[in-house]
């Protein structure tokens, strides 16, 4: 016989909430089904924001799958970072904490080392489908990754 405590069903918010962060993992898995030739050897360039002077905008829902990586490799907060790179980067390994929950910007290798970013055209539908749930959470477009991800972890508490 089991044991559990029934679970409690989802309130409306959750409901909406859990279905926009599906979509937003379905957005990501479309963009891996599609054959775009890439070289990143993960050398983590592009995730050096100061040096490069380019830093990933991130929507609502981005920001709490990003969120959500972060917990789930056992952190609350995001680490401060003097040298000015992504804050989603291990301090002591120097690679992406939340690699399989990186945002739509980090996988489609904005970085030149990698072969450049992926042509609008290539992704615009996908980038409007996370325009879409973002508008659905109330979000109000992209915000820069360290401020986004900090938002969200915020809202997560």
């Amino acid at each position: 016989m089991d044991m559990k405590a029934p679970r409690r069903p989802l309130t409306p918010y959750a409901e909406k909430l859990s279905a926009a962060l599906a979509e937003v993992r379905a957005v990501y898995e479309e963009l891996a089904r599609r054959p775009v030739v890439r070289q990143c050897t993960r050398q983590t360039l592009c995730c050096q924001f100061k040096l490069n002077g380019l830093t990933p905008y991130l929507t609502r829902g981005e920001a709490l799958v990003a969120a959500r990586g972060v917990r789930a490799a056992g952190r609350k907060a995001l680490p401060e970072r003097a040298d000015g790179a992504c804050p989603l980067l291990h301090p002591q390994t120097g690679r992406c904490m939340i690699y399989a929950d990186r945002p739509f910007g980090c996988r489609t290798h904005f970085c030149p080392a990698a072969g450049g970013p992926y042509a609008r055209g290539e992704v615009v539908d996908l980038i409007r489908r996370l325009e879409q749930v973002d508008a659905s959470l109330g979000g109000n477009g992209g915000r820069m990754l360290p401020g986004a991800v900090a938002a969200a972890l915020e809202e997560m508490k």
